[in-house]
């Protein structure tokens, strides 16, 4: 299949209040960033919420989910969230879906939802997509689902636009293409892949750690793909074997690297 240009995303949360959020979308757009990506957890503003405002103070950037945790909506409800946001942003928006964290049992129990098992929360993805689907009619929402494991990179493959390699910092770059062949084989489909970078540069900020269980040494250690490193020549060009090996084409970075990052994307996006 043909390479994808290159577009990136930053992955943020409103939790600053709403003028550091606006100031946050309107910089991102400035960067040239593609996609402000919001996620979905009750301790934050509503994705959905937050989104809409973003796109209101900015005129080309997309914004989206990253992702809606199918445990905190009913798959109708999430699909309806999501297509208001495709037609009140004029079709700015892309809807990520995922099954959620851990956490999200807890999360899903304050809202009165079941938590439901693994295969629950997927059909609920895979029903969310189908409502979606239905309600756009001629519109079309980009949907982007987090492929963690076999079930999901299979239902990803047959249904998403976008698929996000999720899983371990520690995914192997063998493993990661295994992964992508069975998204391909899954619905032989000319998908978009997206892979969420965790750290650029060399510091981990003491947050993350504590979030994903992992540090910066161990992630160097393993040649883990969740990092980039070196002058933004070095990461344009390490993002570039991934396009080649891999076929990623749409790269995330948490927004506590908005500015780091920003050199890179300039370096690449669109190309």
């Amino acid at each position: 299949m043909p390479q994808k240009a290159f577009r990136f995303g930053v992955v943020a949360g409103a939790t600053e209040g709403g003028a550091q959020w606006l100031a946050t979308a309107r910089r991102a757009e400035e960067l040239g960033y593609s996609t402000l990506l919001c996620p979905d957890n009750l301790n934050m503003p509503s994705p959905t919420a937050a989104l809409a405002a973003a796109a209101a103070v900015t005129t080309e950037l997309r914004v989206g989910s990253f992702v809606l945790a199918s445990p905190l909506r009913t798959a109708r409800a999430a699909a309806w969230e999501a297509h208001s946001l495709t037609v009140v942003t004029g079709g700015r928006f892309e809807l990520g879906l995922g099954t959620g964290r851990p956490e999200m049992r807890q999360q899903a129990e304050e809202l009165g939802l079941p938590y439901g098992s693994g295969q629950d929360r997927l059909d609920s993805v895979s029903e969310t997509v189908d409502h979606v689907r239905r309600l756009d009619g001629d519109a079309h929402t980009p949907v982007m689902i987090a492929a963690g494991g076999p079930k999901a990179r299979r239902l990803a493959g047959l249904k998403a636009d976008i698929v996000a390699l999720a899983g371990s910092p520690l995914t192997t770059r063998e493993e990661t293409a295994e992964y992508v062949g069975e998204i391909r084989d899954a619905g032989a489909r000319d998908v978009e892949l997206a892979m969420n970078i965790l750290v650029v540069g060399e510091e981990m900020p003491p947050w993350m750690r504590g979030f994903f269980g992992v540090d910066a040494e161990t992630l160097v250690e393993h040649d883990s793909l969740a990092m980039l490193r070196g002058s933004a020549d070095d990461m344009a060009a390490e993002l570039q074997r991934r396009r080649d090996e891999l076929g990623v084409s749409y790269i995330s970075v948490n927004g506590a690297f908005l500015e780091d990052f920003a050199p890179v994307v300039a370096l690449l996006s669109g190309k």
